[in-house]
């Protein structure tokens, strides 16, 4: 009887230590759509104890949960708005981890001409000129807040719009579903698009552009805000964020022959 006790009294306090192994990020669609997240996951778990829980939204909402301490790291891709969140003291510090960039796609027949486009300031004009069928993730994204940024640097104002442009509030694979559906162009990460199974009539028809390069970076929520938050975790997934390990797990995953991201952590 004592023996039996005593294993229920093991099992226990390892369950106990299984549950405080586990943590909170925040991620956006764009990232957890391109499959990277299954591949990083349980190597995550295997070499550091850490059961990472995702909670798949956009920017916008991943900071809004970092500032809520409703998660203790978000994984996100909009320095400008990453930026406000340590100004505001929601963050310790913020560690670049990988890129890619983003591609605007569109139906075979290109009634807009992107394919001929020279940057991508003239891409969207072209659309804008054509008043071609547009899907905007429309959801505060990483995605959307850098849309709506290249159509004010193109001369445009994505508010003044007509019924051809169509802001969805969803997520990037959703969106790349309405486009798919409606015969549309749309902005999207590389990964994504190279993710997505229901392209349908769709292709990629402009890339290339500086200007959409598309950082990734890891953010710790900060504890003197949010006593609750698992900083030690935070810090101990952040090490292995910018590991070999991850290097090398990151620039190997592709699609089709095709990378998806580029590790870029200072190690």
């Amino acid at each position: 009887m004592k023996n039996l006790l005593w294993g229920a009294f093991v099992a226990l306090a390892l369950n106990g230590a299984a549950v405080a192994q586990e943590m909170k990020l925040a991620v956006t669609t764009s990232f957890h759509n391109s499959g990277l997240a299954e591949i990083l996951l349980p190597v995550i778990q295997q070499d550091t104890g850490i059961e990472v829980q995702l909670l798949v939204v956009g920017t916008g909402q991943a900071i809004r949960l970092g500032e809520a301490g409703d998660v203790d790291a978000i994984l996100v891709h909009s320095k400008a708005a990453e930026e406000a969140f340590l100004a505001a003291g929601h963050g310790t510090h913020r560690r670049e981890i990988m890129y890619n960039d983003f591609v605007f796609i569109g139906p075979k027949g290109d009634d807009a001409a992107l394919g001929g486009a020279t940057t991508a300031a003239d891409a969207l004009q072209k659309i804008a000129t054509a008043e071609a069928a547009f899907v905007s993730r429309g959801d505060d994204s990483g995605t959307h807040k850098k849309e709506l940024g290249l159509w004010s640097s193109a001369g445009l104002d994505a508010g003044a719009f007509g019924s051809w442009y169509r802001a969805v509030g969803a997520g990037m694979g959703a969106a790349l579903n309405t486009a798919s559906g409606m015969d549309a162009y749309i902005m999207s990460d590389r990964a994504s698009w190279l993710n997505f199974g229901n392209k349908g009539n769709l292709a990629l028809l402009y890339a290339g552009d500086p200007v959409l390069f598309n950082q990734y970076a890891f953010l710790p929520v900060n504890p003197e805000k949010h006593a609750h938050v698992k900083n030690d975790l935070a810090a101990k997934l952040e090490t292995w964020l910018v590991s070999d390990t991850a290097k090398e797990l990151i620039n190997s995953y592709k699609i089709n022959g095709e990378t998806l991201f580029v590790f870029n952590a200072k190690q």
